[in-house]
């Protein structure tokens, strides 16, 4: 035991040694080299923001958010548990998109038949034709109009990030509206319990305290989650 820690400052344990520095390209390939870094570094931080905002997250979540309140239940299900349904049913409404850009961008690019700008054309292509069949006419000529462009001839003539603000637009619109049928039924139940009440004089009884276990049981009848992630799939077919 005396002898350890001499042993200990005799031998001491190698600490590698770790350099990150900014130096000045010398050729054209090295300058090409660092901007395609920096591009890749710039899309892996835009990820999550891409993967809200061009793919069905949107609506699935507003739609789930919508349940939970209708129900009433304050936190039950948690906001967690929310989030990680929805970007699970994203990945399941989203799997025939990815699997084309997979098939046609990613492995070529990655087998070296294709350049990394045919791969972001390629890889785009599903994504666009997916926000297409998602968005509304009415919306899309809006973005068109305030972007000042000409009148498209075509799908191909509307740009990508007019295309994407259309798409928000929509989604937000129609998860609204799913969000209207969701609470409608309870909305009824609610007036129901507070006319009831009111009938039988409890006046300070609060109408919330008595619906939230029907409304619970309501739910569990109709199978509600199952309903709900039936109509949030078949919405985007």
């Amino acid at each position: 035991m005396f002898l350890f820690p001499v042993l200990t400052w005799a031998a001491p344990i190698p600490l590698p040694n770790i350099n990150i520095g900014v130096s000045q390209a010398n050729s054209p390939a090295e300058m090409n080299t660092s901007l395609q870094v920096l591009i890749l570094l710039t899309v892996l931080s835009l990820a999550p923001s891409l993967l809200i905002m061009m793919t069905s997250f949107t609506r699935i979540v507003i739609v789930l958010s919508f349940v939970r309140n209708a129900l009433g239940t304050q936190q039950a299900p948690p906001t967690q548990l929310i989030v990680g349904l929805a970007l699970f049913l994203t990945f399941f409404v989203m799997a025939p998109t990815f699997t084309k850009i997979n098939d046609n961008a990613v492995k070529p690019f990655t087998a070296g038949k294709i350049s990394q700008e045919e791969a972001m054309t390629q890889g785009m292509a599903p994504l666009r034709d997916f926000m297409f069949r998602q968005t509304r006419q009415k919306d899309l000529a809006l973005f068109v109009q305030l972007a000042k462009l000409p009148r498209p001839k075509n799908r191909a003539d509307i740009p990508t990030h007019v295309l994407i603000s259309s798409f928000i637009i929509s989604e937000i619109k129609t998860a609204f509206q799913m969000g209207f049928a969701v609470f409608v039924p309870f909305l009824v139940l609610d007036i129901v319990i507070a006319s009831l009440l009111m009938s039988m004089g409890m006046m300070m009884l609060p109408p919330v305290m008595i619906s939230l276990p029907f409304k619970i049981l309501l739910f569990i009848l109709v199978d509600g989650w199952s309903l709900v992630a039936r109509s949030l799939v078949m919405s985007f077919h």
